[in-house]
C-alpha cells in the first residue's frame, strides 16, 4: 500500500471515530450506556407534571350524626342534605358500620321533618348500604381538589455488562471501511475551488434606533376578558355511581334540547359520573338553563365551574 493511501486511511479513521464521539448512538454496542436514552426520556417526560388528587376539607363542612333513607327513589345521583350546609359542595359520605363510602353532592334541606337531619338520597344508600327507614350513624366531609406536582424518577445507575460474559467477536477489516468512507466523504465534499454561496446583503444600519423600535411599543395591547365571563358557567345536575344512571340522565338532557357532557371521576378508589351542561355565556343564559333542567325534574341542579 502507498504512503498516500495509508495517510488517506489514516485521515478516514480519525474522521469517523469523531463523529461518532459526538453521537452516542453510533458508537458500538460496548460503548454505550445501556439506560442513557430510556433514562432521558422519562425524566423529561415528567418533568413539570402536575395530578389532581382529592383532599378532605373538614374546615368547610364535616358532620357525624344518623342518616336516613326514607325509602322513596329519588333523581340526581348521589347525594345528601343537611340543614346546616350554605353552599353545594363535593363530598364523601362513610358509614362506619360497614367501612363503605360514597363521593356524593351535598344541598341544604330546607324541610324540616322529623327524624335524623341528613337526609340520603336513594342511590347513596345503595352505596352505604342503608335500609329504607332505618337510620345509621353516618360521617359526611367536604372535598377539596388538591394539584401536587410530580417529582421525577430517580436516576439508575449505568448498567454494566459482566465482565466474565463478554464474548470476542471478529472485527471487520478497518482499512476497507475506511477507505469507502473516504470515498464517500470525497464525493459528498465540494471541490477545491468552488464559488462559495454568496452571503446575503447586510441590511443597511439604521440611523436612529429608537425610531425603528418605535412600531413595536406601538403595538396594540391585547383586548381584555369580556366583563360577561361567568366564573361557574356549567350546571352540573348530578353525581352518580352508575355510570348507566348518568347516561339516562343524560340521555333526558338531550330529549329537551339540552347537549350534555358525562364527566368520569375517581375519589379513594371510589368511581363516580358527573353530568353536567353549558357553558353559559352571561347570567341571563345560564338563569334560563337552570330553569330549564329544574323544570325536568332535576331540582338540585346547580352552577359549577366546570
Amino acid at each position: 500500500m502507498s504512503i498516500k493511501t495509508t495517510l488517506k486511511v489514516a485521515m478516514a479513521l480519525g474522521g469517523a471515530i469523531l463523529v461518532a464521539a459526538c453521537d452516542d448512538t453510533n458508537l458500538p454496542g460496548f460503548m454505550k450506556n445501556a439506560n442513557s436514552g430510556e433514562r432521558s426520556a422519562q425524566t423529561t417526560a415528567r418533568q413539570g407534571e402536575v395530578i389532581e388528587r382529592d383532599v378532605e376539607a373538614p374546615e368547610v363542612f364535616q358532620v357525624t350524626e344518623k342518616g336516613l333513607w326514607d325509602g322513596r327513589p329519588s333523581l340526581g345521583g348521589v347525594w345528601v342534605a343537611h340543614p346546616s350546609a350554605k353552599d353545594p359542595e363535593r363530598v364523601i359520605i362513610r358509614n362506619p358500620a360497614n367501612g363503605k363510602s360514597a363521593v356524593a353532592a351535598l344541598f341544604r334541606r330546607e324541610r324540616e321533618i322529623p327524624g335524623p337531619r341528613l337526609q340520603v338520597a336513594s342511590e347513596a344508600a345503595a352505596e352505604l348500604g342503608l335500609l329504607a327507614g332505618a337510620p345509621a350513624e353516618l360521617s359526611v366531609t367536604a372535598l377539596r381538589k388538591q394539584k401536587v406536582p410530580v417529582a421525577p424518577p430517580p436516576e439508575a445507575e449505568p448498567v454494566l455488562e459482566d465482565p466474565e460474559k463478554i464474548s470476542q467477536s471478529t472485527l471487520d477489516d478497518p482499512i476497507a471501511a475506511a477507505e469507502a468512507a473516504l470515498d464517500r466523504t470525497e464525493k459528498s465534499t465540494p471541490r477545491v475551488g468552488t464559488r462559495p454561496a454568496p452571503k446575503p446583503a447586510a441590511k443597511p444600519a439604521t440611523a436612529n434606533p429608537v425610531a425603528a423600535a418605535a412600531p413595536v411599543a406601538a403595538a396594540k395591547p391585547e383586548a381584555p376578558a369580556p366583563s360577561g365571563t361567568l366564573s361557574k358557567p356549567f350546571v352540573q345536575i348530578g353525581i352518580f355511581s352508575v355510570e348507566k344512571n348518568a347516561e339516562n340522565a343524560a340521555e333526558s338532557l338531550r330529549g329537551i334540547g339540552i347537549i350534555p357532557t358525562v364527566k368520569p371521576g375517581n375519589s379513594n378508589g371510589k368511581e363516580f359520573w358527573r353530568v353536567v351542561a353549558g357553558p353559559a355565556t352571561n347570567k341571563a343564559d345560564l338563569a334560563a338553563l337552570l330553569k330549564k333542567i329544574k323544570g325536568l325534574g332535576f331540582v338540585d341542579a346547580y352552577a359549577v365551574t366546570n
